[in-house]
């Protein structure tokens, strides 16, 4: 077991990502945004600045928190931009030795809708796409209960892993996204426990139907049973933390500072920790 995070909700620049997960302890993270960039977008030139970086520090990249199939591409999108990335990100994954990359399975169009069997044909198509293209590459797409076809719900999930039928698709279950989605956090985790290959932690809680994003543990994310469920289960993948608190990528939500980005980062880090080691405990 390992802990990482989805490093940019500590800081937007690699400097700055790199300095939280030290102070954490933690020498792996997920990248995602650099300088306001997605990292399968950013230049070769700041591709090979972060890697030498990262290197220099002893540091890993547990995932790339790609843009692939995500909130903000629809299911009637040019599908290329995703092949595109995808084709991008391989070499880079390699070279940084990167195992996963997140994806999303496409969000119907709120414009111009599409009908739900041509959505889930369609997503299901691209998704198998995009899966040989990781195949062939050497690597793991992990499929987040987020936005688009497959994040409907668990059923829908395994529904489109089964249809896809790859060994390079998997689940990276996220622990507060059923709770914005109107889901229940431990069904839909056992239910596609099965293919989790990787964990975000994140939790929130309903108030007055508007989402509130919280501190690991005390929203209704279920994230002490969960994570006490996979570590005495065997698990030994990495915990990804994805705070939202000081900002929310895609509700456009900025922090109030840098510091106030920085230090909610690091303190969600360091309750998680106690998480884990409670449940530790508990087991031992």
């Amino acid at each position: 077991m390992f802990y990482s995070g989805i490093s940019d909700e500590a800081g937007k620049s690699i400097d700055t990502q790199i300095a939280a997960h030290r102070d954490l302890g933690w020498d792996q993270l997920e990248l995602r945004l650099v300088n306001g960039t997605n990292f399968t977008s950013v230049s070769d030139e700041l591709s090979c600045e972060v890697y030498e970086k990262l290197s220099s520090e002893g540091m890993k990249v547990s995932c790339f928190g790609s843009a692939i199939a995500n909130w903000a591409r629809p299911i009637t999108c040019d599908a290329n931009i995703d092949i595109d990335d995808l084709a991008r990100a391989i070499p880079r994954m390699h070279r940084f030795g990167t195992p996963f990359i997140r994806v999303m399975s496409y969000p119907n169009d709120p414009k111009s809708p599409i009908s739900e069997p041509e959505w889930r044909a369609e997503a299901i198509k691209r998704i198998r796409t995009l899966a040989k293209m990781a195949e062939d590459g050497g690597i793991i797409l992990c499929h987040e209960n987020c936005s688009g076809w497959g994040g409907l719900s668990a059923d829908h999930s395994n529904i489109l892993l089964g249809e896809v039928n790859s060994p390079a698709l998997k689940v990276v279950f996220d622990t507060g996204n059923p709770v914005t989605y109107g889901q229940n956090s431990w069904d839909y985790y056992q239910s596609v426990y099965n293919d989790i290959a990787y964990v975000h932690i994140k939790d929130a809680k309903k108030i007055n139907g508007e989402d509130q994003y919280t501190y690991c543990g005390e929203g209704d994310g279920n994230v002490p049973e969960i994570v006490a469920d996979l570590l005495a289960r065997g698990y030994d993948g990495g915990f990804s933390i994805e705070p939202h608190l000081a900002a929310i990528i895609h509700t456009g939500q900025n922090a109030d500072s840098d510091a106030a980005l920085y230090d909610s980062y690091t303190e969600y880090g360091r309750r998680f920790m106690k998480i884990v080691e409670q449940a530790q405990a508990h087991s031992a």
